[in-house]
């Protein structure tokens, strides 16, 4: 974890990473959930790789031990994954990411929910690829617990979803957070912030961006 002199809280207040706070703060407005503090003043790298994020980050058709895997590869545990994943409570994905799910009838999905997904969602690419379907039908504007509830109901949409509720060792992460949702809040907040500090360049590594749109 980088130390407090390598991101200070007034180091550049004014620049690019000052806007991620502004964003952050009108989606709380908006929706509701948490609020935490990053700590500014993140260095930038010159250069973009488009093959990272295949290394990286999840994919919807993970089952929980790649999930797990991944999330390790950048220091998270188990229990930071779930809260993480309750992002999910908003937000959308396209048919192509839950067809294979709500077509599979072998699969841990509540059959009302696969049904209603059909209708949007046509067995045959690329017909409906890219009709979208909130992550969260319940309450899909609204940062809450309701993402959890539907795990427990079979109603996750994508394959990586209902991972987190499928008689493993995250069902009962799952339903600590179904219970006590300042749990799930607290829990999502300190991931974030863990997160936001994860592979910091310091020293001469990147540089100050004070354009967001380019390198500059």
């Amino acid at each position: 974890m980088p130390c407090k002199d390598q991101l200070s809280t007034t180091f550049y207040d004014n620049t690019c990473p000052n806007a991620l706070a502004t964003i952050h703060t009108s989606i709380n407005a908006a929706v509701g959930g948490p609020s935490w503090t990053v700590r500014l003043g993140r260095r930038d790298s010159t250069t973009s790789n488009t093959s990272q994020p295949l290394v990286d980050l999840p994919i919807g058709v993970f089952n929980l031990s790649l999930l797990i895997s991944r999330f390790e590869r950048k220091g998270l545990d188990a229990r930071e994954m779930v809260a993480l994943s309750g992002s999910h409570t908003i937000g959308q994905a396209r048919c192509t990411s839950f067809r294979t799910r709500i077509y599979d009838n072998s699969s841990n999905i509540d059959a009302d929910f696969a049904t209603s997904l059909r209708k949007n969602c046509p067995p045959n690419s690329p017909n409906g690829n890219n009709n979208m379907q909130p992550l969260d039908l319940v309450t899909p504007n609204a940062f809450d617990t309701n993402y959890f509830k539907n795990l427990v109901s079979g109603r996750g949409l994508l394959i990586s979803d209902q991972a987190l509720f499928n008689g493993d060792s995250t069902d009962s992460i799952v339903m600590e957070y179904v219970d006590n949702p300042l749990t799930f809040e607290s829990d999502f907040a300190a991931a974030m912030v863990k997160m936001s500090e994860l592979d910091v360049l310091t020293g001469a590594n990147g540089i100050i961006r004070t354009l967001c749109n380019t390198a500059s």
